[in-house]
């Protein structure tokens, strides 16, 4: 039996993005343009799944998916939204969602989830029907899982296709095929955007949990005891603001993995109570009496040296010693030049299907220049700025002139003074005309701010004072960057 699909979003181009790429998966897909439409069709239609933006005109996502479930219709939801915080999760799980996607999204993660949720639901219809009273047991314990023997979801498939990250997937074929299950902990290091969270997505792939819910957090966004309340959950009346009660992270993970990113963030006091919770594999909601069993597996990650932490205090020795079970070192992207063909070969597959575009990948000549670069912001860095070119240029194939300037001359941003050194090594246009789209460039990377631009370019704030008046492009002291050429 075909599976009937509701897609409710707003933006046009993403609606129809999604109806016809699981239209073509074999799905029966029905879309609507607003929540009052959703509703609408949901009271003429049976839908197996509904696929909803959280931020719509009139009635919203949460607002739908809480008038199914007050009318008793038990139907899949999964949530997008451009605006995804812990929080907005977090309420989405507790109201019912099946899963929350943060736009943007690749419509292969997008298409996966929809399998994964169909076949849940058929797995859910074939359970007795549940009573009118809930009754909760003071421990939880998550069925037993097999072995994941299939190591080629999209994310470990990425990492096995990086020949930079090849010790990394033997690392994680080595975990995915061990029999001690959830209770290993992990521990991945490295800087800022090389792909932690990457590698901690694989690892969920190769888990015994890998069917269950993958559950983030930053634990630098979030005060310590906000944060506690977000991992452990409370009991209703446990604080002021405790007007109902609440799951937390560990809870709805159920058998799935937990990724504590920036946990070098983490509170001391905080720490303490992680601690024994991946001692004892126990824990209990915050004001809570009856203890609940912990059936996720734990990833954690940081870009801080913890090591130094440890040494002035802001981190706890024994902790650091539980986590590292399996330590991972992500080697930053300039050391491992040659997987940057295969992430930029990724990337464009993924921002073709999302944009609707057919644009070629680079060439030789190209990828050489882009490998000398040292890519400060890694693979995040990468991405955003393919990201823009995909959305600024919408190019048939990927050319030097869509690259800012000191990408192509090899240089880290804050060290792009030398500007012979950039013009020689772009070969493109005057010496004059890259330096005056590197300054528009870093002032828009720096949101007009001309005191951080002026540090990052190597010069002082009267030399680009001076600069802007040289190439008439005009500043507001607070205000948007206003350039009297079209070409900028």
């Amino acid at each position: 039996m075909i599976s009937r699909i509701l897609i409710v979003d707003d933006e046009a181009t993403i609606r129809a993005s999604l109806v016809e790429s699981l239209t073509r998966e074999g799905y029966d897909i029905i879309s609507a343009e607003t929540g009052e439409e959703a509703l609408a069709k949901c009271h003429s239609h049976k839908f197996d799944l509904v696929i909803t933006d959280l931020k719509l005109p009139g009635v919203s996502g949460i607002e739908i998916l809480q008038a199914l479930r007050n009318q008793g219709n038990s139907t899949p939801v999964i949530m997008m939204t451009a605006y995804g915080d812990v929080d907005t999760a977090v309420s989405a799980m507790r109201l019912g969602a099946y899963d929350f996607i943060p736009k943007p999204f690749k419509l292969g993660t997008m298409k996966a989830q929809v399998r994964a949720a169909l076949k849940a639901t058929n797995f859910v219809e074939t359970k007795e029907p549940a009573t009118d009273e809930k009754i909760e047991a003071p421990v939880k314990k998550a069925p037993k899982a097999p072995l994941n023997t299939d190591f080629e979801g999209q994310y470990m498939g990425m990492i096995k296709a990086c020949p930079g990250l090849s010790h990394i997937a033997n690392i994680l074929e080595k975990v995915g095929g061990s029999r001690s299950g959830n209770d290993t902990t992990i521990l991945i290091q490295g800087e800022s955007g090389s792909g932690k969270e990457i590698v901690a997505r694989a690892i969920h792939e190769i888990s015994r949990g890998s069917q269950e819910r993958f559950m983030e957090i930053n634990c630098s966004a979030l005060p310590e005891t906000l944060l506690e309340s977000e991992l452990f959950g409370h009991e209703k009346g446990s604080f002021t603001d405790a007007k109902n009660r609440k799951e937390g992270l560990f809870e709805l993970a159920g058998g799935g993995s937990i990724f504590l990113d920036e946990i070098g963030e983490m509170g001391i006091l905080l720490q303490a109570r992680l601690l024994r919770v991946l001692e004892s594999r126990r824990y209990r909601r915050v004001g809570g009496k009856d203890d609940l069993e912990v059936s996720a597996r734990v990833v954690a990650a940081t870009n801080q040296k913890l090591a130094e932490a440890i040494e002035s205090g802001n981190f706890r020795n024994d902790l650091y010693y539980r986590l590292q079970v399996v330590e991972i070192e992500v080697p930053p992207l300039r050391e491992r030049p040659q997987d940057l063909e295969i992430l930029i070969n990724h990337f464009l597959r993924g921002f073709n299907e999302e944009m609707r575009l057919d644009t070629l990948p680079v060439d030789a000549k190209l990828l050489e220049m882009l490998q000398k670069y040292p890519w400060p912001g890694n693979v995040r860095e990468l991405r955003n700025i393919l990201k823009r070119i995909m959305i600024l240029e919408e190019p048939q194939r990927l050319q030097a002139e869509h690259f800012p300037p000191h990408v192509l001359a090899g240089h880290n941003p804050r060290h792009t003074s030398q500007h012979h050194a950039l013009g020689q090594a772009t070969g493109l246009m005057p010496l004059g005309e890259v330096e005056r789209l590197q300054i528009l460039y870093t002032l828009e990377m720096t949101e007009n701010n001309k005191s951080k631009a002026a540090r990052i370019l190597g010069i002082s704030r009267q030399t680009l004072r001076e600069k802007l008046r040289l190439y008439e492009l005009k500043t507001q002291d607070d205000g948007d960057l206003l350039a009297d050429s079209a070409e900028s």
